[in-house]
């Protein structure tokens, strides 16, 4: 609830929360009622091993749904030791947790390689920029960038990464000036993402270079600004605005359980719902259970979303929201 993503903890927690109600509404668990513990798996967390070894140990978790970077969600899989069911549920780098580790999110082959395929076909760009938090998922999507950047004849401008929780970006947005670049893969997390897209649209910058994130969501943008936003796309399994019955469903839901004022949706935080989808089809198949309490979103059916089939899509940020231009992966929901 703190650190570089803890932008999206009321939203991850209304989703949990919902998630959780539905489940409980349809009986919970063979008839036990579902209860939720929220930990803070910030990277700047002291007290997050601690915690959940206490609550494992004392058996009063039988489960975890986890929205965290790579490199936490690696170190509560260690701690776990599959103690329990781990649900991982951001985009990831598709390799590095343990097989027992439930990974749902998108990963670079079919959420960023197409993306840089149709910003290629649309606007040719060519000279990328690749900025990135200093850590494994970062690194990793980087490495898919690269190959892809060069297969679409055009060339690496510049590479760089900050810490997180990076805050002043002027001396970054310089280089990316000085590189020529016409195109930035942004690789950043979190809050570090608005104060650079912040510091690019102070620097007249949009005019210059597109923009292109696999990690931004609709928090950011809102917290950007519209005036700092022209000219940036956005890949992923789920946004906000997307046009299908099961996404109506879910935002009704959504709205009428936490009101006008509801933390913002986005495909981060809606994750963790999905997350809890993915848990009542596994808790259902190990009890036996013939109801399934939670309809998949993502999926656009009862099923629980699939990263490796279903669709991803590319938003174009339009002023405060982010609206869907594109398919780039599987088949768009029912509408």
């Amino acid at each position: 609830m703190s650190g570089a993503l803890g932008i999206l903890g009321p939203s991850a927690y209304a989703c949990a929360r919902l998630a959780r109600d539905a489940w409980n509404d349809a009986d919970g668990l063979g008839g036990r009622e579902l209860r939720l513990t929220v930990l803070n798996s910030s990277e700047t967390s002291t007290t997050l091993d601690a915690e959940l070894e206490e609550l494992i140990g004392n058996r009063e978790v039988d489960a975890l749904v986890a929205l965290s970077n790579t490199e936490v969600c690696r170190r509560i899989a260690g701690l776990v030791n599959a103690r329990v069911p781990l649900i991982y549920t951001p985009h990831f780098e598709g390799t590095g947790l343990p097989d027992w580790v439930e990974a749902i999110g998108e990963t670079p082959e079919r959420q960023l390689l197409p993306a840089i395929d149709w910003m290629a076909n649309r606007y040719r760009p060519k000279r990328w920029y690749l900025l990135g938090s200093d850590y494994c998922w970062p690194h990793w999507t980087h490495l898919f960038a690269r190959s892809a950047i060069r297969a679409t004849g055009a060339q690496l401008a510049g590479e760089r990464y900050v810490p997180i929780g990076a805050r002043d970006f002027e001396q970054v947005v310089e280089d990316i000036r000085a590189s020529a670049a016409d195109a930035v893969l942004i690789s950043l997390v979190g809050a570090d993402s608005i104060h650079f897209c912040r510091a690019f649209g102070s620097a007249d910058m949009s005019r210059r270079a597109l923009r292109l994130s696999v990690c931004m969501e609709e928090n950011a943008v809102l917290a950007m600004g519209p005036e700092n936003t022209d000219g940036m796309y956005v890949a992923a399994a789920y946004f906000a605005s997307l046009e299908s019955d099961a996404n109506g469903a879910f935002k009704e839901r959504y709205h009428a359980r936490f009101g006008d004022r509801a933390p913002t949706l986005n495909s981060l935080s809606q994750s963790v719902y999905e997350g809890f989808v993915h848990l009542s089809r596994l808790a259902g198949a190990d009890a036996a259970l013939s109801g399934t309490p939670l309809d998949g979103v993502r999926a656009g059916s009862q099923r629980a979303f699939d990263a490796s089939v279903d669709p991803i899509f590319l938003g174009e940020v339009q002023g405060l929201g982010i609206r869907v231009v594109e398919t780039l992966g599987g088949s768009r929901p029912g509408s």
